[in-house]
């Protein structure tokens, strides 16, 4: 449970809620959208197997007293565990600095590692975010995901011409972005994703 709950009022600046991850199969709590999009990236990554909100409050000593923290977020992924903390890099000031420091000692201590996200590379989160829109599991009974991936091959391809390649196009759409998601095939996030977005093979079924 979180160490601290999450509130909703009218007039609040921040935006809190909750989000759905496929890979713990439940809801996450955060109380901000840059919060937002860190779960949304940890989803896409894949292979968390628990995603904590504030899992704790650290209380520590610093040189003009005594001060406290709670950090975002604890991921625990494949080989290592994450404790994270979101600001945007605009918005951090000395005293989170101080915090933040505080919280990567206590991280090392553990054998954790430790990263404040500060911001996205242009493009990156507007792109996982449209992706996300297919991240449930989906059935395919006409079997596109396979032709998909034959269609592809080797060699990249753009968005549109491969779906065009397929027996039902339209439905391939939908296929190509579940397969984006689950990193089945890949693109350069760091471009705008639409018909002309190049596609990537990462490897068969």
């Amino acid at each position: 449970m979180p160490v601290r709950r999450f509130s909703w009022r009218t007039g609040q600046r921040h935006r809190p809620g909750l989000e759905f991850l496929v890979s713990t199969g439940r809801q996450h709590g955060f109380e901000s959208l840059a919060e937002r999009r860190l779960l949304l990236a940890l989803d896409f990554a894949g292979g968390a197997a628990e995603v904590l909100s504030q899992p704790f409050r650290l209380r520590f000593a610093r040189v003009d007293g005594a001060d406290s923290h709670t950090p975002d977020f604890l991921a625990l992924t494949p080989g290592a565990a994450w404790l994270l903390d979101v600001r945007p890099a605009s918005r951090v000031e000395k005293e989170d600095e101080v915090r933040f420091a505080a919280a990567a000692r206590a991280a090392a201590a553990v054998g954790w590692r430790y990263a404040v996200v500060t911001g996205w590379h242009r493009q990156v989160m507007t792109v996982v975010d449209a992706l996300s829109a297919r991240r449930r599991p989906m059935t395919d009974r006409l079997g596109l995901q396979h032709q998909i991936v034959e269609v592809l091959g080797r060699q990249p391809r753009q968005f549109g011409d491969l779906v065009e390649q397929t027996q039902v196009p339209a439905v391939a759409r939908a296929h190509v972005v579940h397969l984006l998601w689950h990193r089945r095939l890949a693109v350069d996030l760091r471009q705008p994703f639409g018909d002309a977005t190049w596609v990537y093979p990462v490897g068969g079924f």
